[in-house]
């Protein structure tokens, strides 16, 4: 039966019923102001780079909304990871990630990092000898 395509069903079947709640609009011109706050901060992150790859992703950044955003932090951290180190990287990304708060759905936050200092020094420390 090459008619019958499991995959365009499969996602048919999840398309009707998954739970559809994303917002692509801010709800007011604050949300609207930090939205812009976060683009540009994240375009300046590019703008250190200057490769082809950087100016993709740039672009990439101008017409985002918030979600995409969000997502586009991991390739934004690979990006300066590589010119500038992973620590460096990760201290501007933990800067960026704080200027999400409060304007995400809750599944889309941050988990705490075993490789954040942070967390590490809050967990009790075991003494296995």
């Amino acid at each position: 039966m090459s008619w019958f395509n499991t995959k365009d069903l499969r996602s048919s079947i999840y398309a009707l019923l998954s739970v559809g709640v994303r917002r692509t609009t801010p709800k007011d011109d604050h949300e609207l102001s930090r939205t812009e706050a976060i683009r540009q901060a994240m375009l300046g992150m590019v703008e250190l780079d200057g490769s082809e790859r950087a100016e993709k992703l740039a672009r990439r950044i101008r017409y985002a909304d918030l979600e995409a955003l969000w997502f586009m932090r991991g390739e934004l951290m690979g990006m300066m990871a590589r010119s500038h180190g992973e620590v460096a990287a990760r201290e501007r990304l933990d800067t960026l990630s704080s200027l999400f708060e409060d304007l995400l759905p809750s599944g889309l936050r941050s988990r705490p990092s075993p490789l954040n200092r942070d967390y590490r020094n809050s967990r009790p420390h075991s003494d296995e000898s």
